[in-house]
């Protein structure tokens, strides 16, 4: 009696003791399970940069552009920033409305293919290379300023001293440069594919972060007048076009408002001008002694 009442006891404990040991497995599984869930589980809101203000295509990104308001994590755009930090002293590379999120994809460089044209302007295309194109470094929102060199090829009539006749065909230099127009406003670029290796990868830019001088071209495609874009055109035909980089804080006031600048007058260039002007020397002819007669 005595030893059947010990295996009745031995059971119990034995029992009592696995159910102990359940017991904490549970509770340990569960509180594990929830700070998992705690640590993994994102906020609901986040801390969101949007466009306190209209911000136009170009212009620098100032403290009184931007704010932040929290929004639901689903709701926030790839890309969107969350400091203010991350945003002031960027060019916009699009135009961001009031109250938009504020992203990477505003500010980077784009294909070219979306190009935003402004109203009352006409998108025009002009093709460049590293030299006469700021080193194919000009992007989305820039200023530029076009330079022509005008070189005809045909024969203009001219006047020696007091004559009244023309004289035709005359030897002279043709070419006139002038800066023709001032603050044109690049709405898209367009470039090659970078050129690729045998195994099809992009070859990585230079660590040394160097250019490599293979007269690169670069398609810009400029906001112009109807007017600007027949000056265009002429240039195109009949000459060659080089495009100046202009600075960003020359089209925006002291809030950040855009702004048309005054242009600037200049005369343009021809070999006369360089000479009288400048200080250039005008080709002299080389006299050749003619040859002493034989005594």
């Amino acid at each position: 009696m005595k030893r059947s009442n010990r295996l009745v006891l031995l059971i119990g404990v034995f029992l009592a003791a696995l159910a102990f040991v359940f017991v904490i497995i549970l509770l340990s599984g569960g509180s594990s399970g929830s700070g998992t869930a705690g640590q993994s589980a994102a906020p609901a809101e986040i801390e969101t940069v949007v466009a306190a203000r209209d911000i136009p295509l170009g212009v620098t990104v100032t403290a009184a552009m931007v704010a932040t308001e929290k929004q639901p994590a689903d709701a926030r755009v790839p890309g969107a920033y969350a400091a203010v930090s991350q945003v002031i002293g960027q060019t916009a590379r699009a135009s961001i409305a009031k109250g938009q999120q504020l992203s990477t994809a505003q500010f980077v460089v784009g294909s070219g293919v979306n190009v935003e044209c402004p109203a009352g302007f006409t998108c025009m295309s002009v093709q460049v290379d590293q030299v006469s194109g700021v080193g194919t470094l000009i992007k989305t929102g820039d200023y530029v300023d076009l330079i022509a060199q005008i070189s005809p090829t045909f024969p203009i009539n001219y006047f020696v001293g007091n004559a009244t006749t023309p004289t035709t065909g005359a030897l002279y230099d043709p070419t006139s440069v002038k800066m023709l127009l001032q603050g044109l406003q690049v709405v898209g670029t367009l470039l090659p594919a970078p050129p690729t290796t045998q195994t099809g990868a992009a070859t990585p830019a230079p660590d040394s972060g160097g250019t490599t001088l293979n007269g690169q071209q670069e398609i810009v495609i400029l906001a112009v007048t109807n007017q600007q874009a027949e000056v265009i055109r002429f240039a195109q035909v009949d000459g060659n076009i080089t495009l100046a980089l202009r600075s960003p804080k020359d089209f925006v006031d002291a809030q950040g408002n855009p702004i048309v600048p005054e242009t600037t007058a200049t005369t343009g260039l021809v070999l006369k001008t360089m000479v009288d002007n400048w200080g250039v020397l005008p080709p002299a002819p080389i006299v050749v002694p003619a040859p002493s007669p034989l005594p």
